[in-house]
């Protein structure tokens, strides 16, 4: 039943679905009385001085003719060379014409005094494109990690080879295609639990300059009566890709015998792999623009389904599609079972699915107090504990994707400021902006979200691409003193790695478990270290349950550190 009221909202109402996106035009929950509580986490930008001077460049800055302009790209915090520092990746894009010379991918290695050196040129990572998406995982596990980059072109493959630089394998991994793809979300996945990562690849939409319409061609090309780019819809979806390690280097299309390549008719965005139904095997969940997000349930057999509807993360509870764009992951009511939040379009709201520990989800949006903010285009996605008290917060970038819209209807800026919704500890969250520091407060057109503690001192940091701009990265100056725990895992029998490791720890009478992900918030890879906040916990017992279904647990685990185990 609420999938055929969405529908028949479509029907009655189809001035919201002439759009490019779904927007529902919903109207903001009335906000509730201040907590007054404070918050003790605020957020600097250091980007300048850190060294992160050079801009994202994507398409035109003062309009946008094609989608392909606006989607922008993602970021990774993973630490390339292995000295215990997070160093920073950029994707980048290009423009239609004139493209800058700093239109290029961007890899800068971390100083460890704050600071970080671009070394992209020495690592061998330049490259102009329409970039989108960041997956990192080391899949042919020699202990460095490697780079899977989604273009509308061509996707690369780049083997991390252990000495500062990379190299581009894509052809004799198996992995080119003959047609011009929209590559979006990617994620590496161990799918069949033998040790060696594979790849699920998505694809946006078939884009043919020559063919999309022009800005207000069509009733896809308008937004609030005003002609912009035209898509997604109107626009025809694009098929998905799914590729099986053969253990010596290169790939084996499987897109057909695994079932992925039946699924179609969404315009794909962040695909995240994660065991959401905790029986041991990595699923696969990806947000999807105007359309049906998908639940690829991994059958244990080299099969998925696609189950969606079934488990309620589809849609939203009143069964209407959204513009899914970002996917968080984390347990932000501390049950030990893994919660999604999804971004999505302005005049609607970002939406918080709770899992009840079999993969099913109920919408959580309006009683979880989210529901209060409608204003901004939302993009990458956290769930994360930046005041280490240990209840997860909320963090989502957002941006507009019409920078013509501003002249004319103020409310809709092309630069927005950043969310944080506060965890107030009862499944309730609490809207901060301007309480949060500058940097979250400062108004960009931001895209991709990356979350890792750069400095080392314990706090989350965060990494965001602001389109046509230098990125932030935004210190946490955190002043409480809650303990906190790192866990970082390296696999053995398992992926070196750890992707898909789930560690559980228990603190102070609470419980909250995190996976490692190869991808998540918006096209991004947060840190493989996985943090806790622990509150006045000054100890913590760890239970860890890798890939291969093993588990091992360990108990008074002093808080204040990075724990760093590996596979027996």
């Amino acid at each position: 039943m609420p999938v055929l009221s969405g529908l028949l909202i479509a029907i009655l109402f189809p001035v919201l679905y002439a759009q490019g996106v779904a927007s529902r035009g919903v109207k903001p929950t009335p906000r509730g009385k201040p907590s007054g509580l404070p918050f003790h986490a605020r957020f600097i930008d250091i980007a300048a001085q850190a060294g992160l001077k050079h801009p994202v460049i994507y398409g035109a800055e003062d309009r946008k003719t094609y989608i392909l302009e606006t989607v922008g790209c993602g970021a990774a915090f993973f630490d390339f060379d292995n000295d215990g520092w997070l160093d920073i990746f950029l994707m980048s894009g290009t423009r239609l014409e004139s493209p800058p010379p700093e239109a290029t991918n961007r890899l800068y290695r971390n100083n460890k005094d704050g600071t970080f050196t671009d070394v992209t040129d020495k690592a061998g990572l330049r490259r102009t494109g329409w970039g989108g998406s960041v997956t990192a995982g080391d899949f042919d596990n020699d202990g460095f990690t490697d780079l899977f980059l989604t273009y509308w072109g061509e996707n690369a493959l780049y083997r991390n080879r252990g000495d500062g630089t990379f190299t581009d394998i894509t052809s004799s991994a198996g992995l080119l295609h003959k047609e011009t793809r929209y590559g979006s979300g990617a994620a590496f996945i161990d799918y069949d639990r033998d040790g060696d990562l594979d790849l699920f690849v998505a694809n946006y939409l078939v884009f043919d300059p020559k063919r999309v319409p022009k800005p207000g061609e069509s009733g896809n090309c308008t937004w609030k009566g005003m002609p912009v780019n035209c898509g997604p819809r109107g626009l025809p979806p694009a098929k998905h890709s799914f590729y099986r390690n053969n253990g010596n280097g290169t790939f084996a299309d499987v897109s057909v015998p695994s079932g992925i390549s039946k699924v179609g008719g969404s315009y794909a965005m962040t695909a995240v792999a994660a065991d959401f139904d905790n029986d041991g095997w990595p699923d696969l969940y990806v947000a999807c623009d105007s359309t049906p997000s998908f639940f690829f349930r991994n059958n244990r057999d080299g099969t998925f389904s696609e189950t969606g509807l079934e488990r309620g993360i589809a849609l939203n509870e009143d069964g209407m599609e959204q513009a899914g764009m970002g996917v968080g992951v984390g347990d932000f009511n501390l049950d030990g079972y893994l919660d999604i939040l999804k971004t999505h379009f302005a005049d609607d709201t970002n939406i918080l699915y709770r899992n009840d520990g079999k993969g099913n989800f109920d919408d959580v949006t309006i009683a979880s107090g989210l529901g209060v903010e409608t204003r901004f285009i939302s993009w990458g996605a956290g769930i994360q504990d930046f005041d280490n008290d240990g209840w997860p917060d909320l963090f989502i970038a957002t941006g507009n994707v019409y920078p013509e819209i501003e002249k004319k209807i103020s409310s809709y800026p092309f630069k927005t400021p950043r969310l944080i919704f506060r965890a107030l500890g009862n499944g309730k969250f609490e809207e901060l902006i301007e309480e949060a520091g500058p940097g979250i407060a400062a108004a960009h057109s931001s895209r991709g979200a990356a979350f890792g503690d750069f400095d080392n001192d314990g706090d989350l940091d965060i990494l965001v691409v602001n389109l046509n701009e230098p990125p932030s990265l935004l210190r946490n100056d955190l002043k409480a003193q809650n303990h906190w725990l790192m866990v970082k895992l390296e696999g053995s029998k398992s992926n070196r790695g750890a992707i898909h490791s789930r560690v559980t720890v228990r603190y102070g009478g609470r419980v909250q478990t995190q996976e490692v992900l190869s991808q998540a918030s918006f096209y991004s890879v947060n840190d493989s270290r996985l943090h806790f906040g622990l509150g006045q916990a000054a100890t913590a017992d760890v239970d860890i349950r890798w890939p291969d279904g093993a588990v091992q647990k360990l108990t008074g685990v002093k808080a204040g550190q990075i724990l760093k185990v590996k596979q027996p």
